[in-house]
């Protein structure tokens, strides 16, 4: 006999509050009662959503694509103010297919040494600015916040490697709106205005929303702009994410429309600079809050002769666990995208019927006791002792909908978390923890990390 779901008891304007206010401490007490699967009533999927967490469930549900599970981009509405209707995000099917094949070359192979350069140049380039404004300054234990130095890194590769924009006008018109943009969604408070259509009201730029719409029109100008030169300029030299789109087309001839370029190149900058920056910060509170991991990572480092040999310092087996286990304990997404019930359906001994939505719980997932004993520790040696399985160990999800620029983001990580440790001496400006909080629709440290040079 299937069972029904247990079902979140509290009333449904109570969830969805906490959901948008401690997302955190709403999945930890949900899963103390109802540990691999429950219903939930939060805000941004309809009615409600069925969470699981169980390694073999979550497979189920990723590897039955448009047969038992589907993965419409509808279901990804949150997401439409900021990355319109025509992203990889948003798309179904055949066209969301043919879009990730056009994007996912940009971000693998013989391009990823190409970029090494590129991040340690970056990474130098914002650290050395960071230590000379210290220097004039003159005062001792200056601070900086971590994630705002991980954000203008990651903010300045996405630029680069998606637009091919180096250090021009329009590079920092973009970088300044972007970083403007994202700021709107830096906390819990204010990122409730994506998950409740009642509080986007645009009242003028003064108000929440109406900043908003303002950044977003400003951004939008600069990347019509842009794709209007490369239009009438075209370069078949250029390696760039946005040439490759505009050389691009389907098996009709046609090739992509202003505004699909537009909420494609939007959405590869959101989500390719966002998530990046925040793994690179829990990266750094980690590696210097535990001297022995700093010790072993440093010692790791020292073997490679030349730092400019990128392809080794991205195989380094401790630093790959360091940066694996930054993402267990902190995924920057807390959710796979959601997916909707074709035909009726078992999991885990529960019954589903057609239309509900069903989401893996990521959060949930890497923080399971039987699958890392100690889940509140950081302990790289967890991935040097066993492998896991992909849908045990998910940070940029799975399925059709895994993350395009999964690879980048990687090969990101390692080397700026690399350079900074070989070139550089920080400390943690405050020994108290640093807990997770909502930034938007992912998690992010608290109070950004502060940090200083020693």
């Amino acid at each position: 006999m299937l069972k029904s779901i247990n079902q979140i008891d509290t009333i449904p304007l109570l969830q969805q509050i906490q959901w948008v206010a401690d997302p955190v401490g709403y999945m930890e007490t949900a899963a103390q009662k109802y540990p691999d699967i429950f219903t939930a009533q939060v805000i941004g999927f309809g009615n409600s959503i069925v969470f699981v967490n169980e390694p073999q469930a979550i497979q189920q549900i990723l590897t039955n694509d448009r047969k038992q599970f589907s993965a419409p981009g509808e279901l990804n509405e949150l997401l439409k103010p900021i990355l319109g209707n025509s992203s990889v995000m948003m798309l179904d099917g055949d066209r969301h297919k043919k879009r990730r094949q056009l994007v996912m070359p940009a971000f693998h192979g013989s391009r990823m040494q190409n970029y090494g350069q590129l991040i340690f140049d970056l990474t130098t380039k914002v650290f050395d600015s960071l230590l000379v404004n210290k220097t004039a300054n003159q005062t001792t234990n200056q601070a900086f916040l971590v994630r705002e130095a991980m954000q203008d890194i990651s903010l300045q590769v996405i630029l680069q490697s998606v637009f091919g924009l180096y250090d021009g006008d329009r590079s920092q018109q973009l970088k300044m709106l972007m970083t403007k943009m994202t700021e709107l969604f830096a906390s819990p408070l204010t990122s409730a205005l994506l998950f409740f259509p009642s509080l986007q009201k645009d009242m003028g730029a003064w108000s929440p929303w109406g900043n908003f719409i303002h950044q977003r029109k400003q951004i939008d100008k600069l990347i019509y702009l842009e794709i209007a030169e490369r239009r009438a300029n075209p370069d078949s030299s250029r390696t760039d994410i946005l040439s490759m789109l505009l050389a691009a087309s389907d098996e009709e001839g046609q090739s992509m429309t202003d505004e699909e370029l537009r909420d494609e190149l939007l959405a590869l900058l959101l989500a390719g600079h966002e998530t990046t920056a925040t793994a690179m910060s829990w990266a750094l509170y980690w590696v210097h809050r535990l001297p022995d991991v700093k010790q072993k990572l440093l010692k790791e480092l020292e073997s490679i002769s030349d730092r400019t040999d990128f392809m080794s310092i991205f195989r380094l087996p401790y630093l790959t666990a360091v940066c694996n286990e930054t993402l267990r304990i902190h995924p920057v997404a807390m959710l796979t995208f959601p997916r909707v019930v074709e035909e009726p359906a078992e999991l885990l001994g529960h019954k589903l019927e057609p239309k509900t939505i069903v989401i893996g719980c990521i959060y949930l997932l890497h923080h399971r006791e039987d699958l890392y004993p100690d889940s509140q520790q950081f302990n790289p040696d967890r991935f040097l002792e066993r492998s896991f399985s992909p849908y045990e160990f998910m940070p940029f999800g799975g399925g059709v909908r895994r993350c395009v620029g999964e690879a980048l983001a990687q090969f990101e990580m390692k080397i700026v978390l690399a350079t900074i440790l070989s070139r550089y001496n920080l400390e943690l400006c405050d020994r108290a923890p640093v807990k997770p909080q909502r930034r938007g629709v992912t998690l992010a440290p608290t109070g950004g990390i502060k940090m200083r040079f020693t």
